[in-house]
């Protein structure tokens, strides 16, 4: 079993990077992973005191599934998040500045209109994560899971569709669930799983096309008994992993 791909979710709501290599701290989410969110208008969000709040207090593809037709490039450097639709640069914004964070909202406000609810507000707040699970985890999901997910739903899945930080290959369909309670060893890494993912309607949502073509967790119901795809870990020791390297359960 080994890594076949990792990603980051900057916005939560947005688009994916890729990483060619990620240097996992103990105890902390993957970097710059869920750093900020868009709320709607009648979410109050306090940055000085962060509190977890559930995801329906920001925008996000469950509701807002044109947000999927964005593809964001965020440069940890300079700060600046890129937003293209359609191959062309529709917005840049420097998330350092107040003035950058005004012109994202400002976008986001035309771009989804009502959806909104008011004016959209981008949020951050130093050393929280505006993770759907509440805490600084990360998550893995087994493409041979979803390759059965597939065969009931007899059509193409991406696994996209679940916003997973880690795709795992070389696996059996649903081994992820047997890592509950025990670490992983990844390179100098160890990860411990802490429990299954329970999924929504965002996986509804083609992460290209932005269209809600498809019920999975009705599919993951239906099929398998339950609406789980994927696991969340604690990392218990940081260090560097990349795609190739070799996962082993302890």
């Amino acid at each position: 079993m080994q890594i076949d791909a990792i990603y980051r979710y900057p916005v939560k709501g947005l688009s994916p990077e890729s990483l060619p290599e990620v240097v996992l701290s103990t105890g902390a989410a993957l970097p710059q992973d869920r750093r900020f969110a868009i709320t709607h208008g009648a979410t109050r969000f306090d940055a000085t005191a962060p509190q977890w709040l559930p995801k329906t207090n920001f925008l996000m593809l469950m509701r807002n599934e044109r947000l999927a037709k964005l593809k964001t490039r965020f440069d940890d450097t300079s700060g600046v998040l890129t937003v293209e639709r359609d191959g062309k640069v529709v917005c840049r914004a420097n998330l350092s500045q107040a003035v950058g964070r005004k012109t994202l909202e400002q976008f986001i406000a035309t771009f989804l209109g009502a959806e909104t609810q008011g004016a959209p507000r981008l949020v951050e707040a130093p050393g929280h994560v505006f993770s759907d699970d509440g805490g600084a985890v990360v998550s893995l999901i087994n493409l041979a899971s979803v390759g059965d997910l597939e065969r009931v739903v007899r059509a193409p899945v991406d696994p996209l569709r679940f916003r997973g930080n880690f795709h795992i290959k070389g696996a059996a369909p649903w081994q992820e669930f047997t890592w509950i309670d025990r670490v992983l060893a990844i390179g100098p890494t160890r990860l411990k799983v802490q429990r299954r993912i329970r999924r929504c309607a965002a996986t509804n949502v083609d992460p290209v096309t932005g269209q809600r073509d498809l019920n999975l967790p009705l599919s993951l119901q239906d099929g398998f008994g339950h609406t789980d795809m994927g696991v969340y870990a604690e990392v218990v020791l940081g260090g560097a992993i990349k795609p190739g390297d070799e996962l082993t359960p302890a």
